[in-house]
């Protein structure tokens, strides 16, 4: 590919996979879009409840931003549209500014969604797409689990039948129930449990029909029988218009801005790390080579156009995404056909909502949250690492006690906190020769002696100003214990980077050692880490003799420089080199 096809592939990605277009893959495609299209029904709707917006918002964010993301991202099996986590971050964030549901809601809410889709689109054309990986794992999987059980406990009203308050936090919650727990309404509790019971077993026994689906209609057959045989009414969603998304436009009043920025940077940060993570882990299944900087681009592209098209926040859907690649699907036109498919869909079967109770959908939300929660892998986070346990725990617990967008600023800070933390702290080892292989190389071994002059240490990680004072420590602690050991071999291949603070330690650590006699040798530093110490003068102060690829060249070199009196009186005969000096008794 030449470079103006290259750029224009960068411009308009489409263009990459359209060549892979054919009557197969056009069916293939098809199949996967109708199981898609049929899929997104029943969880649209339920997104938008958790979401705060009347229902058919819900299925307007899967429709024109799952189109624009499928066409500019980079994954081919990625779609693109409402999620949970996406939902309940849009409720905390704007529930306290305006009453759910309400047109002040619905305004700020697709704003909002223009703001994230303008800060997606930047940061992937900067090239930022990298960020999404100090985001740590366990920030996503307590953050999830959090979310989830924040989606049952919101259900409770609905689910029992309960009159509850709006807006209230997670233990306000707990405590209306158990005040009202004498209240529950059995009817809508029946509905409620029937619908969970057939969703749980229809997922479990019959996987290939769409459980949630299923799961509604039962309630909803349960819902009407209760009104034709008992006289029950059971709340409903109400019908839903039979249109296409009504076009909209984003408010960017300064007061409207100023209320919405603190929101938007946890917005996104969910929405990318929700979508790359997703596209990341299909495409390890599908063996496709996913590019960070052009998911930040589509997904930005998708919420800006879809805040024209009565879309809030969309995202990369782990559900509608897996479905999407074990359904066959070839290329992104799945997506795209999906979203006409979920266009026709709405048209006809949207008046239906009416027969749709509250209730069935408190069922259907109960067990979504249920398989939010990633038990596999929170047992494996807390067998495996302390510091990732600390991190989900804290996040888990900032998702039920404090906003959901501090929630999630408040994991990547300790994401970053246990980052910094051990990217701070290089391995430092001894390394020396062993003598019971032929050519005695380096190994870390407490039980072979050392050489009284000489100290050999491998560094594994990189030299930059955060790292500096730990490796300065240890190398201060060495030298102390044995002060004979003026010459340092630092065995460079493990060192990844150095910045300007790590050059200036090297250089003033081979002047100190000069002023004692000895001096600071590198055996295998790389190339490009060496740059920065010629780039900066280092290299003059830390003489460029004293740079070895050769182990042998580096020891004979260095031995040259020892005290040899002291090599007379020594018995340990560490190198090949001691053999030539007369020992003195």
């Amino acid at each position: 590919m030449n470079f103006p096809e290259a750029r224009l592939t960068r411009l308009l990605p489409f263009l990459a996979w359209w060549p892979m277009v054919d009557r197969g893959t056009l069916r293939a495609d098809f199949l996967a879009a109708l199981t898609g299209a049929i899929v997104v029904l029943p969880q649209g709707v339920a997104f938008a409840v958790i979401a705060g917006m009347p229902a058919q918002y819900g299925l307007y964010a899967a429709m024109v931003p799952a189109i624009v993301a499928a066409l500019f991202g980079s994954s081919w099996h990625l779609v693109s549209g409402p999620t949970t986590a996406a939902s309940l971050v849009l409720f905390a964030s704007l529930s306290g500014l305006a009453e759910p549901g309400s047109a002040e809601y619905i305004r700020l809410a697709l704003t909002l969604t223009f703001l994230v889709g303008i800060t997606q689109l930047v940061m992937g054309l900067v090239r930022m797409g990298t960020l999404v990986n100090f985001i740590s794992h366990s920030v996503v999987i307590g953050f999830t689990a959090g979310a989830a059980i924040l989606i049952a406990v919101n259900q409770v009203k609905h689910f029992f039948g309960l009159e509850m308050p709006r807006g209230l936090d997670f233990f306000h919650i707990l405590r209306e129930f158990a005040l009202h727990a004498g209240d529950i309404d059995p009817w809508v509790t029946t509905v409620s449990a029937a619908t969970l019971l057939l969703g749980i077993l229809v997922k479990r026994f019959w996987p290939k029909i769409p459980y949630m689906i299923a799961a509604l209609l039962a309630g909803s057959l349960v819902s009407v029988a209760f009104g034709a045989f008992a006289g029950v009414h059971i709340a409903t969603v109400g019908a839903l218009p039979a249109s296409l998304p009504p076009l909209s436009a984003p408010d960017l009043s300064l007061g409207t801005l100023k209320s919405l920025a603190p929101a938007v940077l946890a917005v996104t940060l969910l929405a990318l790390t929700e979508a790359v993570s997703i596209a990341r882990s299909i495409a390890v299944r599908s063996g496709q080579h996913i590019s960070g900087n052009q998911e930040f681009i589509g997904q930005g592209l998708s919420n800006v156009a879809g805040s024209f098209f009565s879309a809030y926040v969309a995202t990369g859907s782990f559900n509608r995404s897996g479905v999407n690649y074990e359904a066959g699907a070839k290329t992104p036109l799945s997506s795209v056909m999906a979203a006409f498919i979920l266009m026709a869909l709405v048209l006809l079967v949207a008046p239906l909502a009416a027969y749709l109770p509250n209730a069935a959908m408190a069922g259907i939300l109960m067990l979504v949250a249920w398989g939010l929660i990633d038990f596999h892998h929170i047992h494996k986070i807390i067998q495996t690492s302390l510091s990732e346990t600390t991190v989900m725990g804290v996040t888990f617990g900032a998702t039920l006690l404090l906003d959901l967008e501090f929630a999630i600023l408040l994991g990547v800070f300790l994401s970053l906190v246990v980052y910094l933390s051990r990217t701070s702290q290089p391995a430092v080892h001894t390394r020396v020769p062993d003598p019971r292989v032929p050519n005695r190389s380096f190994v870390s071994d407490r039980t072979l002696p050392e050489c009284p002059q000489m100290k050999i240490l491998r560094i594994d990680g990189s030299l930059f100003f955060g790292a500096v004072d730990h490796v300065r420590d240890k190398l201060a602690q060495y030298h102390s214990r044995e002060p004979g050991q003026k010459h340092l071999l630092l065995v460079a291949s493990g060192i990844n980077f150095i910045d300007v603070a790590g050059a200036e330690f090297l250089a003033n650590e081979a002047k100190s050692r000069r002023r004692e006699g000895g001096g600071l040798y590198f055996y295998r530093i790389k190339e490009g880490v060496c740059g920065p110490l010629k780039r900066g003068g280092y290299m003059d102060e830390i003489g460029w003799n004293n740079l070895f690829t050769s182990k042998t060249e580096a020891i004979g070199h260095i031995f040259e420089r020892l005290d040899k009196d002291v090599c007379a009186r020594c018995t340990r005969r560490i190198f090949r080199e001691c053999a030539s000096v007369e020992r003195v008794e």
